[in-house]
C-alpha cells in the first residue's frame, strides 16, 4: 500500500481525478499540498506536534487529515473508507482474535492494529441517528440530536481519548473538511 507520502510525491493533491467534489473545491480554495501540520522547510518535511516543529515521522500512521484527503487517498490507493458498520464489525473480529490468540500456544499478530490508541479513524457514513434514536431532554439530547447533519462517522479513538471513553461502539462526528481532531485513514477493498 502506497503512503500518503508517496500520494503527495506523486501529485495526489494536484490530481482532481482523487478528489470528491467538494474536496477539490477546497483544496483548490485552500492551495493545501499536504495533511494539516505537515510543512516543507529547505526541502526537508517537517510536522508541528505538541513538542513544536519535529522531523516528520514517516513509519507513524498520518493523521489530521480531512474525510476529503482520506477518500482521495483511498482512491489513489484503490481503495475506499470503510463504512462504520464494516469498522466496527472489523473492530470486534479482531479483538475477538486477539483474546482467542491469548488463550492459544500459537500467537500470530492481531488482524487490525491501532484500532483505538493512535488517530481517529474515518468512515465512509453520514453521521445519522440509528433506527429509534430520540434525544434525551437536556444538554446531552441537544448535543446529539442538532449535530446530525452535513457530518462524517469517525470511529476508534486516539492517543488523547481518555481509556475509559474507549469502546468499539464510539462514535465521533465532525465536518468533512476539518483535520485538527487527530483524525486518520484506514482502508477497506472490496
Amino acid at each position: 500500500m502506497a503512503s500518503i507520502f508517496a500520494f503527495i510525491q506523486s501529485g495526489g493533491y494536484q490530481n482532481p481525478e482523487h478528489w470528491l467534489s467538494d474536496g477539490w473545491a477546497l483544496i483548490n480554495k485552500t492551495h493545501q499540498t499536504a495533511p494539516l501540520y505537515w510543512h516543507k522547510i529547505n526541502n526537508e518535511w517537517i510536522e508541528f506536534t505538541l513538542y513544536g516543529l519535529q522531523p516528520l515521522a514517516l513509519a507513524e500512521p498520518v493523521t489530521h487529515v480531512s474525510f476529503y484527503e482520506a477518500t482521495a487517498y483511498a482512491h489513489y490507493c484503490n481503495a475506499r473508507l470503510p463504512t462504520e458498520f464494516e469498522w466496527e464489525y472489523a473492530a470486534a473480529h479482531t479483538l475477538e482474535d486477539q483474546f482467542k490468540q491469548s488463550n492459544s500456544a500459537n500467537s500470530t499478530p492481531p488482524v487490525i492494529e491501532q484500532l483505538t490508541e493512535y488517530c481517529w479513524q474515518w468512515t465512509n457514513s453520514a453521521y445519522l441517528a440509528y433506527p429509534g434514536f430520540k434525544p434525551i431532554a437536556g444538554v446531552a439530547g441537544e448535543y446529539n440530536g442538532k449535530f446530525m447533519a452535513n457530518q462524517m462517522v469517525l470511529r476508534g479513538g486516539c492517543k488523547f481519548t481518555p481509556k475509559n471513553h474507549l469502546r468499539l461502539t464510539y462514535r465521533n462526528f465532525y465536518y468533512p473538511y476539518q483535520a485538527w481532531m487527530r483524525s486518520g485513514i484506514r482502508l477497506a477493498k472490496d
